[in-house]
This record gives structure tokens, C-alpha cells and sequence, in this order.
């Protein structure tokens, strides 16, 4: 791998005769395979010739501190004549790769994370939704969130269940609220440590009756309104991203399938290339709220828009996943990372929504089927809704059914 990276004999004598050269050449190899480039390749190889004379791997381990030492304390090599490498960016490039170059050796130290009190009744909590609720690992990861908040915010810290009374979640929610909390958020951080003191009781962990006086901002049947683009607004915000621009290329393919299939943003993340059956003509999505795989027919102007990105834009590597960056290391899109790319694109035509990202094109999806007099249920299954009550909300905003009420001349009927 040196050898197609340098060509002179000084140069390829100083990094083959360097400390740990193998480890050296073998990290090279990995970052070529996700898709660095040349050019950065060099810059890599030359980071680590420069720590690894600080580098020592015999005690098996070394912490974030050792690597930081051993990059103050790196050799320095000219890479190019009068030219100054203390700039904080190089600094902070040379703690980049040394770090990932240590992980990918397996000898990376993880700093301890500090633990709550109650983290090993939180665990259990965590199980107990998983294995016997049957709860998405978002709704569990979302709760033992929430109840780390609320642990790690009480003042005096305890050291028991028991001797946390109401008025300590009162004061809590109280801070939030005083935060800028909606009534939303508050009622679904009220419930996730009222769930958690319902099972703690069961558990014999507090004395009883506390989770049953845990109170809750009144929220109201459909209060809500799902608020989403026109569907001429998401006619402009596809074109929008008709270009040759590698970006607009996979974006545009990320679009169609939040806005045709409704997809949630984790669904369009997890999507494989497995899951693409051509000859089928059939896209199978994964529902982790239902645990279901469902599939739709794979419409022509989604699969041309995919085909597109996969013959021009997709990185050749080794990942499955039918999204990745662009820029290496490539690795798959994750769910966070589709939001900012639907905000981005909505903004870019003037739109003001909020929130403004990947869910409200989901909504603008339902209520365009809705338009088009296609049945809640028809509209629940193709959302993937595991309860009619979320379809309902979408009734509210039906405009030309409301119109029609208000035009009926009731007078007619008596």
C-alpha cells in the first residue's frame, strides 16, 4: 500500500522502517476501502509515521489523554518546504485519525460513562419494555432518556426509589415547563416516569401510589394538527432537486420515498439493497413500530430516481444499506441525518413549516391520499399505523370535505 502512495525511495525507507509499520499499513489499507483518497491517503499515512514513535501498544490499551500526549509530543515531518503544521485544524486532524487508528487496532480505552444510582433499575425497565411490551427500540431509548433526566436532576441527590416523593417529579416537570416545554412534550415525559413508577411498584422498588398522583398537562382528543406542504408545494420541492448534482441525485430518491410511500425517516435510513426486488417491481420497508416487513409496489418514478443514484452517485463499497455520505468514510445515511437533508430542501423553495423536515412530508402524503378519497384505512395501512386513532387526526384537515359541510343546505334534510 506505501508503495502505491509513495514513489521515492527516501520517502518509502521512512515510513517502511518507521515504529509499527504493520498496524500502520493495515489501518492505510481500511481507510482506502471505505474511499479515502489519494491525496488523503498520504496525509493519513504521514499522521500516523508522525505519533506512533509515542504510540505503545504493549500495555494493551490507551486512553483519548495518551493519544492527545502523543500527538503534542509527534515527530515533525515537512511535508512540503515553509509550510506551518501547528495550525488548531492539523492539531485536531492528527487527534482525529490516531484516535480512529487506535480503535481500529481494538485497543482504544472508552472513558467511563458516569452511572446514575438507578441505572440497573432503568436496565430492567429497559428489558421489561422490550421483551414483554414489545416496544420500538425508539419509544425504550426515548424513555430510559428521559428518566436518566430526571434521575440525574434531582437535588439532594437519593440513593432509593423510596425516597423520591411527587412533589420531586412535580418540581421537575415544573422546570421544563419553566423551559419552554410545550403541553405535548411535558404529558409524554410525565408518562414515560409515570410507566416507570407503575413498574417500580410492581417490582416492589418505592411504596405504592406514587405513579397513580403523577400529573400531566391536559391534552386533548385530535387536538393536534398535522401540518404538511401543499401537494403543489411538494410538486416544486421534487423538482428542486432534478440536477446532475451527485447531492440532489440522492436526495431526490430520498424525497420521492418520504413523500409517495410516507415513509418515517428511520424507515428510509434502514431501507437495503436487498430490499429492492427489480424483477418483482416491489420495495419491501421495514415498520419497526408494527415489526412488520411491508411491501408496496416500486413505483416507476421511484425506481428510476433509485437506479439513478445507484449507477451514479453510490459509492462502491462494502455497505448494504441503500443510502450512504458522499464523502468518505462512506457509511449509511442514519435517521438523524434525513431530517436535515428534507429541512434543507424545504427551505431552499421558501418554505416556512414547523417543523419543517422529514415527518411533515409524511403528512403531506396522508392528507394528499386523503384529497384523492381514499379510506382512513386505506391511508392507515399504507402509513404503516398500527392504531386508527393516528389516521383520524388527518380528518381535520380534510378542506374540500369540511367546504362541503358548510355548503350543505340543511334545510334540505328537515
Amino acid at each position: 500500500m506505501i508503495e502505491y502512495l509513495f514513489k521515492q525511495p527516501a520517502v518509502l525507507a521512512r515510513y517502511r522502517e518507521g515504529p509499527l509499520a504493520e498496524a500502520r499499513e493495515e489501518f492505510i489499507k481500511h481507510c482506502a476501502k471505505v474511499g479515502y483518497s489519494h491525496s488523503m491517503l498520504q496525509k493519513i499515512a504521514w499522521i500516523l509515521l508522525a505519533v506512533a514513535n509515542n504510540i505503545d501498544i504493549d500495555d494493551g490499551s490507551l486512553t483519548i489523554q495518551d493519544i492527545e500526549l502523543a500527538v503534542d509530543r509527534r515527530t515533525r515531518f515537512e511535508r512540503r518546504a515553509n509550510r506551518a503544521t501547528k495550525s488548531a485544524g492539523t492539531h485536531q486532524m492528527f487527534i482525529h485519525f490516531a484516535t480512529e487508528w487506535v480503535r481500529y487496532m481494538g485497543i482504544l480505552e472508552q472513558p467511563q460513562k458516569k452511572k446514575n444510582i438507578f441505572t440497573e433499575q432503568i436496565d430492567i425497565f429497559a428489558r421489561y419494555m422490550r421483551e414483554e411490551r414489545g416496544l420500538s427500540p425508539v419509544t425504550i431509548s426515548t424513555r430510559c432518556e428521559r428518566l436518566a433526566w430526571f434521575f440525574g436532576g434531582l437535588h439532594p441527590a437519593r440513593d432509593s426509589l423510596k425516597s423520591i416523593s411527587i412533589s420531586d417529579v412535580d418540581s421537575f416537570l415544573e422546570s421544563k415547563g419553566k423551559q419552554g416545554w410545550k403541553r405535548t412534550s411535558l404529558a409524554a415525559l410525565a408518562s414515560s416516569i409515570r410507566s416507570f413508577f407503575s413498574f417500580a411498584e410492581s417490582q416492589g422498588w418505592c411504596d405504592p401510589g406514587i405513579a397513580a398522583v403523577i400529573d400531566s398537562p391536559r391534552l386533548y382528543a385530535l387536538e393536534g394538527i398535522p401540518e404538511g406542504p401543499g401537494w403543489e408545494d411538494v410538486q416544486r420541492l421534487l423538482a428542486s432537486t432534478c440536477s446532475d448534482d451527485p447531492a440532489d441525485i440522492r436526495d431526490h430518491a430520498i424525497l420521492m420515498l418520504l413523500v409517495l410511500y410516507g415513509l418515517r425517516r428511520g424507515e428510509v435510513a434502514k431501507l437495503q439493497l436487498d430490499d429492492l426486488d427489480w424483477e418483482g417491481e416491489i420495495i419491501h420497508v421495514t415498520r419497526p413500530k408494527q415489526r412488520i416487513t411491508q411491501c408496496y409496489p416500486l413505483l416507476h418514478v421511484v425506481g428510476e430516481a433509485i437506479l439513478r443514484y445507484l449507477r451514479y452517485v453510490r459509492p462502491k463499497c462494502d455497505h448494504r444499506a441503500l443510502f450512504l455520505t458522499l464523502n468518505a468514510p462512506f457509511r449509511p445515511l442514519s435517521a438523524a441525518s434525513i431530517t436535515p437533508i428534507a429541512h434543507s430542501h424545504l427551505s431552499s423553495i421558501g418554505l416556512t413549516l414547523s417543523p419543517r423536515g422529514a415527518h411533515c412530508l409524511r403528512h403531506a402524503c396522508a392528507s394528499h391520499l386523503l384529497s384523492l378519497g381514499f379510506s382512513l384505512k386505506q391511508i392507515g395501512d399504507h402509513l404503516g399505523h398500527r392504531s386508527s386513532n393516528s389516521t383520524q387526526t388527518y380528518t381535520k384537515v380534510d378542506l374540500i370535505g369540511l367546504r362541503q359541510v358548510a355548503e350543505l343546505d340543511l334545510g334540505e334534510l328537515l
